[in-house]
């Protein structure tokens, strides 16, 4: 039995990475689980220059889940490569980093930034974040703005581009195909989906944002969805995400049709779920007579 997967040219020992903004940049959880048994890290967004961020509050607890509206608050590329990724590189693990930004320009610039240092082995455009003013969810939900900004990126580097997609769309598939088209190697869904909360005793929106990005096991049924739809209209490999708390949540992401499986929001309340999920997967495998991982992907009708 063999749980690695290779996708875009880069092998991971197993289908479990972090998704990016629930996990920091490795170090944050560290003292809970072994990162050298991680198919990859996702870094939280990485922007050219600091971002603050959003005011507060910008967390709030929903049912079956939790809305944050952080606005990617970063300190920037150049303090990423000094800190960070030198940290991340002393493990045995893949290290995706996730870049963001107000125009395409800046997307390209960040992607630039992060080939040239070295380090990195794959690179997620993040044109889907539910929670900031600019950029984000405008280029997210047009194929044509997705494209453009995909083609920046891939024009800039090397590494491996991975498309992370909103799912507050109406038809996601005809961005993915957007992204394939201009050279997005992988895509991964989903992002956070748009919400509200309103404290009834203030009658005021809980979040000092307004709105925020909805993540957590109410939002699974949505992603798998999605994720089904999306693997039927594109040829790149997907990374499947969305209120992914165990194993069994994982096992139905890949017999949807995602390679790799992104668990996010279920660190904040179990820390050493990324280990556990991998174990249970494997488990899986052995009572089903899987050699590999691409077999449970085969079972999907």
């Amino acid at each position: 039995m063999n749980s690695g997967v290779a996708i875009a040219g880069v092998w991971f020992k197993n289908p479990v990475i972090t998704a990016s903004g629930t996990f920091g940049h490795g170090e944050e959880y560290a003292d809970f689980v072994d990162l050298n048994k991680l198919g990859g890290v996702t870094v939280k967004g990485v922007s050219t220059e600091p971002w603050k961020g959003n005011k507060p509050p910008r967390v709030v607890e929903t049912y079956g889940g939790m809305l944050n509206a952080v606005g990617l608050q970063n300190p920037g590329v150049k303090a990423f490569l000094q800190k960070d990724l030198p940290y991340l590189r002393r493990f045995d693990t893949n290290v995706i980093v996730n870049i963001c930004g107000h125009t395409v320009d800046e997307y390209a610039a960040a992607a630039r930034m992060i080939s040239e240092a070295g380090g990195a082995d794959m690179l997620e455009v993040n044109i889907s974040c539910p929670n900031i003013q600019d950029g984000g969810m405008a280029f997210g939900s047009d194929p044509a703005a997705a494209a453009r900004v995909i083609k920046a990126v891939r024009e800039t580097t090397r590494l491996p581009v991975i498309a992370k997609l909103s799912p507050n769309v109406t038809d996601i598939t005809e961005i993915a195909k957007a992204a394939e088209s201009e050279g997005a190697d992988c895509i991964s869904l989903i992002n956070t989906v748009l919400g509200m909360k309103i404290d009834v005793k203030t009658k005021k929106p809980v979040l000092g944002n307004v709105f925020g990005g909805l993540s957590g096991p109410a939002i699974k049924p949505i992603a798998v969805r999605m994720v089904w739809q999306t693997a039927r209209a594109v040829s790149a490999p997907i990374i499947g995400m969305g209120g992914v708390s165990d194993a069994e949540d994982a096992i139905e992401f890949l017999l949807a049709g995602a390679s790799l499986v992104a668990v996010g929001s279920a660190n904040f309340f179990n820390p050493t779920v990324t280990v556990e999920i991998i174990e249970g997967i494997e488990k899986y495998m052995l009572e089903n007579g899987f050699s590999n991982v691409a077999e449970i992907r085969a079972q999907t009708v």
